[in-house]
């Protein structure tokens, strides 16, 4: 790190077998000496710049609000607090959720069930008053108002299907494809009379897998032909042209052949602001930074992730699966992370598939506690620091144990987050031009060094 001021630094640490979770780190880890001098170096450059970094978060999902509202009021403040609070929590900026049904709801339903009904004379979200817009609306409050809401549909109406089914995947018939792009409209509509702001829309989640629950199947072509011919026109005619359209949101594995066929058509692309992805098949992370070097001029955001097969309580390895993925992906250009459900219950539940998956905070319905895994505390290493407007700056280290994300913020000051997956402690030289400073990093944590600049 470049610089001519005297190195002010500061960090946090979460580390395994340890007190600490998000703690000041101890001086004891760090050695501004010039007597030591592992061979193992991070390099961070400032003047060398990427992509500016829109924010983190998680997802409202029905299942998360029923969780929430089974809690005590001061169980419900804590959890707002602990994501939303820039202070005393770990900032979340970005939010997702569900238009109609998922599987993190508690059975199928959509906003209008009249088949038929292509004027959507009777589309009402009153369905989603009962918990999960209370839910938004508090967690808003307590960000200031600072959260970028991305909503994505699992399934059209079932009375719009070729299957007459929500579940089991089955496709939108052409003859309501119309209908349903004026569907996302006036989801947006309605969600604005309710004081929520939808920043933009995802065309369908996964639509390349059948699933048992709430699912839609669309090939490259056909997504690309709904976005060109029905819902971006339909959005700009509403007047959303500002919404983001965002194609894919599924794994990363195919994203690159996908996106390629909507973004390769100029009439389809021009709607398009970027490209979402999760990460349920494996790394794939090349296909991330190969998807940005064809089209540098569309965004990437991850829009879902988390622990399948039930919640894990107590396992390290989730947060350690969190901060890869956040460092591999920002590393190729990501400009935003948002994880799934928030919270959940002690089966890693609701779930009308009965699909149970793990959260950050798992509410224990039955003790009234909030069980904090570490996947709350890894996120927080880049939500809490790396805040929206941050702009990535080059990193690297000189040994393949550590990986590393650095960005500068807003505020001056240089952020410096660094992985150890190992069983090992390594000590590692911080470069910088003014002083040098060597961090011991136990095994299995995570540190964020902040440099005030």
């Amino acid at each position: 790190m470049s610089g001519e001021n005297q190195l002010q630094l500061n960090g946090f640490i979460t580390a395994k077998d340890t007190e600490y979770r998000l703690t000041p780190i101890p001086d004891k880890f760090i050695d501004k000496s010039s007597d030591s001098d592992p061979s193992t170096i991070i390099t961070v450059d400032q003047q060398k710049t990427f992509q500016v970094i829109q924010g983190f978060g998680g997802a409202f999902t029905e299942a998360a609000a029923t969780t929430f509202y089974k809690m005590s009021p001061s169980v419900q403040n804590e959890i707002i607090q602990a994501y939303f609070d820039k202070k005393n929590g770990i900032g979340y900026t970005f939010g997702r959720t569900h238009i109609n049904s998922c599987d993190f709801s508690l059975g199928n339903y959509a906003y209008t069930e009249v088949p038929g009904d292509e004027n959507l004379k009777h589309f009402s979200i009153d369905h989603d008053h009962q918990s999960l817009i209370p839910l938004i609306k508090l967690s808003l409050a307590a960000a200031g108002g600072d959260i970028k809401l991305l909503a994505s549909p699992w399934s059209p109406p079932a009375w719009m299907k070729t299957t007459g089914k929500m579940n089991n995947g089955g496709k939108l018939l052409t003859k309501y494809q119309e209908a349903w792009a004026n569907y996302y409209c006036r989801y947006i509509l309605e969600y604005e009379k309710a004081g929520i702001d939808i920043w933009g829309v995802s065309v369908q989640n996964e639509p390349a897998a059948t699933q048992t629950w709430d699912s839609c199947i669309y090939t490259a072509e056909e997504e690309r032909d709904f976005v060109r011919d029905y819902l971006g026109p339909k959005m700009h005619l509403a007047g959303y042209a500002d919404k983001k359209i965002v194609i894919w949101d599924h794994n990363r594995d195919i994203m690159f052949d996908r996106a390629k066929v909507v973004l390769d058509d100029p009439e389809a692309a021009k709607y398009v602001w970027g490209t979402g992805f999760h990460w349920y098949c494996g790394d794939h992370f090349d296909n991330v930074q190969k998807l940005h070097d064809a089209f540098p001029d569309k965004e990437l955001i991850f829009t879902e992730g988390c622990q399948e097969e039930g919640p894990h309580i107590g396992s390290w390895d989730l947060g350690e699966r969190y901060a890869r993925s956040i460092i591999n992906d920002l590393n190729r250009w990501t400009v935003a992370w948002i994880d799934w459900n928030i919270i959940l219950d002690e089966k890693g539940g609701p779930n009308h598939q009965s699909n149970y998956c793990s959260a950050p905070i798992i509410a224990d319905t039955k003790s009234g506690e909030c069980l904090y895994q570490s996947s709350y505390y890894y996120l927080g290493h880049f939500s809490k620091f790396m805040t929206p407007g941050s702009v990535r700056i080059f990193s690297e280290s000189s040994d393949d144990r550590l990986e590393v994300l650095a960005v500068k913020t807003d505020e001056h000051n240089l952020i410096v987050t660094i992985l150890n997956k190992t069983s090992e402690d390594i000590n590692f030289r911080l470069a910088s031009s003014d002083q040098p400073v060597t961090i011991s990093q136990p095994a299995r944590s995570i540190v964020t060094l902040i440099h005030n600049l």
